[in-house]
């Protein structure tokens, strides 16, 4: 979509403008218990009275989520004029319905699973005990809430920050108006994230199917779950929700689960989501939903045979929106597409240069930890002159079931069709000491080099804690490290890091060439 001539306004200016008088937040939390009051309390206080704007701001900052957050308080706190203006909830989806409740679930259906195989540990547990799912959701709500106090308008408010509760919209290339009031600026950052697409299949609505935004408002175990698609959020919430107690099943179009992670990887993780009760309906085609009789069906077609899954629940995790429309971006003559977001440069700049663009709106990278980069990099960018790159950033992430699945850069695929020639070596868990006797021996630390040298250019761990272990491939990436280097550092024993060792111990036995290792042998037979 091209950006309008400068100025121009939408036709729908009015509407827009009336959303900023309603001061609801947009997600809806449920229960109506003490935790989810006092979450909206910290982030949509009903009382909360906007303040009257300061002259032209240094910046002025559109959504409260990650990318917001810290390029509101980064920019304050280096002693910029700051904004921040939040329609919803302050946090964004990460505090309230991404990361953190979804966490807080994993963490409790992975104690669940300690209880269920203490047996194999000598420990002896009551036969007929059983997960509380009331009482797992309300533990959730409870942490959530102690959190947000981080993400809080009272919070932003001290560290300098005028935080205004409403819709922004463009009315110029410098000028944006909420609740009523306009405010200018130098600079902008629109930081308004995605949300999750709305399939255009039939029956969606009607069905009343559960999204990452309701999910986690459930107080009642569904005794049976159907998931539609096999991404990491549907891997996650599927296992979680299996080991509390759910008969799940998932249904993906694709052959493989988790379709860009290395095959061997993800095959892994299926074999334990299975072992955990998982079924999975795999080269699947969604192609309706029904309420029948008080349960919920989904229609599918597989190898042109039609399958009918019913399910008292259905979770739709596939695919996300970015938050693009209501904010009069054509006034800012700031280009955007529908389905890919907000269009940026490699400065994180749109089509107004006044204007920054950071977090899901804009990139491809869905992570809280990328939005929290990209943030920086506006900062810089923006308020200093800066050129930083967000081309140049290391993105590892880390799908949360068990075992783990992490990886940063490239996968083997991806060298390939880039003509990049690699080396691999792999350290599989069963050979880690630590992992033997934590009885987590099951998958491996994978890591590609450039071929012939100690380049790393990608890798992948499956495995306990391997969200943790990524880390030493990303740092080894982002600071030029090669694979010889973490041989020559010294881990502690026994730990999972032994792994990442044994990788670089396997890279320098290729370095040993027969004429080397001959050239020794003479040296020593010299010096005996």
């Amino acid at each position: 979509m091209r950006p309008a001539a400068r100025g121009k306004s939408i036709g729908s200016l009015n509407q827009v403008r009336n959303l900023n008088r309603n001061m609801e937040p947009l997600i809806q939390l449920q229960p109506d218990d003490i935790y989810n009051q006092q979450l909206v309390d910290n982030v949509h206080p009903a009382d909360w009275v906007n303040p009257t704007p300061a002259g032209r701001y240094n910046m002025v900052v559109i959504g409260a989520g990650t990318a917001g957050l810290v390029s509101a308080a980064g920019a304050a706190g280096l002693g910029a004029k700051v904004a921040l203006i939040e329609r919803g909830l302050m946090g964004g989806d990460c505090l309230n319905v991404g990361c953190v409740p979804s966490k807080a679930i994993v963490r409790a259906s992975r104690v669940a699973v300690m209880v269920r195989d203490a047996q194999s540990f000598g420990i002896n547990v009551p036969e007929n005990w059983q997960a509380d799912f009331p009482a797992v959701m309300e533990r959730m709500r409870k942490l959530r809430a102690g959190i947000s106090q981080h993400d809080s308008a009272a919070r932003f408010r001290d560290l300098g920050v005028d935080v205004f509760l409403g819709s922004a919209i463009f009315t110029g290339p410098n000028t944006i108006e909420v609740a009523g009031q306009e405010l200018k600026f130098k600079r902008a950052v629109i930081a308004t994230g995605a949300r999750a697409a709305e399939l255009p299949i039939p029956g969606l609505r009607e069905t009343g199917v559960l999204t990452n935004e309701t999910v986690f408002s459930l107080t009642e175990l569904p005794p049976r779950l159907t998931v539609i698609g096999a991404g990491p959020i549907g891997c996650e919430m599927a296992q979680a929700f299996a080991r509390l107690g759910s008969k799940v099943t998932v249904i993906e179009m694709a052959r493989q689960i988790l379709g860009r992670e290395d095959p061997e990887a993800a095959a892994i993780v299926r074999e334990s989501l299975e072992r955990d009760g998982v079924r999975f309906v795999l080269g699947a085609e969604t192609k309706w939903f029904e309420l029948r009789s008080g349960e919920k069906v989904t229609g599918c077609q597989r190898d042109g045979k039609q399958l009918e899954i019913f399910s008292d629940e259905i979770l739709v995790s596939i695919g996300r929106t970015p938050n693009v429309t209501g904010m009069g971006l054509e006034s800012a003559a700031v280009g955007f597409d529908l389905k890919k977001g907000i269009h940026v440069n490699d400065r994180m700049q749109t089509t107004n240069r006044s204007i920054y663009a950071a977090g899901d709106v804009a990139s491809k990278f869905k992570f809280t930890h990328a939005a929290d980069r990209m943030a920086r990099i506006v900062i810089q960018n923006a308020l200093f002159l800066g050129r930083k790159k967000a081309g140049s950033m290391v993105i590892p992430w880390c799908t949360y079931t068990s075992p783990e699945l992490a990886h940063v850069g490239l996968t083997t695929e991806e060298a390939d069709a880039q003509g990049i020639g690699i080396d691999t070596f792999t350290q599989p868990f069963s050979e880690v000491d630590r992992a033997v006797l934590d009885g987590t021996t099951e998958g491996f630390a994978r890591v590609h080099v450039r071929q012939g040298t100690g380049r790393i250019v990608g890798a992948t761990v499956v495995g306990e804690n391997a969200g943790e272990l990524i880390s030493q491939f990303s740092l080894a990436m982002t600071h030029g490290l090669g694979l010889k280097h973490f041989a020559s550092t010294v881990y502690p024993y026994p730990t999972a890091t032994e792994a990442i060792r044994k990788l670089g111990d396997q890279y320098n036995k290729t370095r040993l060439s027969p004429w080397i290792k001959s050239m020794f042998q003479r040296w020593l037979a010299w010096t005996r």
